[in-house]
């Protein structure tokens, strides 16, 4: 397997310099990603991703994956919405594919006001299910005339709320180049699931691990409140068995990446640390 980060690069790709590469590679890390707001991706140039796609060439790194940002809803009941929302993401793939990226990853966001990761009763609506499934299907063949692969970051507060829809959307719309994130730290739904962990990544694994071509790398910690909070973590500072996770992601792709995030940049020492500990431990060969 391969070990990379995103939230070491500047979202403005013109500011992407060797130093930000040397400063991930000082890590022992060989990808990375970053992010584009969607609203601004037309205004990304050629020679821009002609520039970054030679820095990352230069020095023998992948730019694993590029995000589109938006805050829309792929499914939001204004047909013109979810057509601007589509044309971002078209340019999206575009732009992505100039760069040379791995994958282009997308959100389904959410009908609640309150952000893209916000629940509502709204978002489980059966019309949403169609609406998403249309949408998905134009991202989907944009994805396959350009020849670019499509991640879906789904997580267990939006429509795509556990690996068995995670895999009947993906199966729906039917496209080799249409997949979602391997982010299973987004698919624990009880407390027992996260204290027997290694249950709980082995099924998340075994639904959605063959559509997941791009991997996020973090752990869970638990905290007070009623009822149940869990918190992103450090990997190897929570309660998961990363482990599992780890291997069984390099059983299913050997060449993929699992990429650190959401994490200060002063943090990403101590995630790269543990993780290449943890491989170390469990025998896992990482390049």
């Amino acid at each position: 397997m391969r070990l990379g980060v995103v939230g070491m690069l500047p979202g403005a790709l013109d500011e992407i310099t060797p130093a930000h590469l040397d400063a991930i590679q000082a890590l022992q890390l060989t990808g990375a990603g970053t992010h584009v707001a969607g609203a601004r991706m037309h205004t990304v140039t050629p020679e821009s991703c002609r520039r970054v796609r030679q820095l990352f060439a230069d020095k023998e790194m992948d730019l694993v994956q590029l995000g589109v940002g938006y805050g829309q809803c792929l499914f939001d009941p204004d047909a013109a919405v979810r057509d601007e929302v589509v044309a971002q993401i078209e340019q999206g793939i575009d732009v992505a594919h100039a760069l040379g990226a791995h994958a282009t990853l997308i959100r389904t966001g959410s009908l609640s006001p309150r952000g893209s990761y916000s629940p509502t009763r709204a978002n489980h609506e059966p019309i949403c299910r169609q609406r998403l499934l249309d949408a998905l299907g134009r991202v989907a063949a944009k994805a396959d005339a350009v020849g670019q692969t499509v991640v879906i970051e789904t997580h267990v507060l939006t429509i795509m709320n556990s690996p068995a829809i995670n895999a009947e959307i993906v199966a729906e719309i039917g496209s080799p180049r249409l997949g979602v994130v391997m982010d299973y730290v987004n698919h624990f739904q009880a407390l027992y699931q996260v204290y027997d962990s290694a249950a709980r990544l082995n099924h998340i694994f075994d639904v959605m691990g063959a559509i997941s071509p791009v991997g996020h790398c973090k752990d869970i910690s638990v905290r007070d409140g009623f009822v149940t909070h869990f918190d992103e973590e450090i990997p190897g500072e929570g309660e998961l068995d990363l482990a599992t996770a780890l291997r069984r992601w390099h059983e299913m792709h050997p060449d993929g990446y699992m990429l650190l995030e959401h994490l200060p940049v002063e943090k990403f020492p101590l995630a790269s640390q543990n993780t290449h500990r943890i491989l170390r431990e469990a025998n896992i060969p990482v390049h």
